[in-house]
């Protein structure tokens, strides 16, 4: 009985046996089988096969004459989803792009608030003050 045991869960990397004893007729195994992720992602698939692609992104069916055929009604809910996620993507850049504004712009008046403090300080007088009062004269604009 456990050489079965054994036999059955060997190989679980890409099968999963699923084991029921029953009074009646024995024991009774069924497998069932796993998607191999690592493989996928390394081929750069989705997880889920069945969740994209063209079985679920391309129309059913399709006219003879080129008439556009109308959306069915999952590909209605995931254009909606796309454009609810398209919402949220927009309003949260454009917070952040407030953000940034603001912090500029509180930085910019903490350097005013700071450069009108020091020039609000008391000048020296004589004749520190006229060399003090010549070197600022002497500066190119900048």
């Amino acid at each position: 009985m456990m050489s079965l045991f054994s036999r059955l869960f060997t190989h679980t990397r890409f099968i999963r046996h699923v084991v029921a004893i029953n009074n009646l007729s024995g024991i009774h195994t069924t497998c069932v089988t796993r998607l191999d992720q690592g493989w996928r992602r390394k081929m750069r698939l989705p997880e889920n096969p069945n969740a994209f692609g063209p079985l679920t992104n391309l129309p059913d069916y399709s006219f003879a004459d080129g008439r556009p055929t109308p959306f069915g009604t999952r590909m209605l809910n995931r254009i909606n989803k796309q454009r609810e996620i398209l919402k949220r993507v927009r309003t949260l850049t454009s917070e952040v792009d407030y953000a940034v504004q603001r912090y500029e712009r509180i930085q910019g008046e903490k350097a005013k608030y700071r450069k009108s403090i020091l020039e609000s300080k008391l000048k020296p007088k004589g004749t520190k003050l006229a060399i003090a009062m010549s070197e600022v004269s002497k500066k190119p604009p900048s």
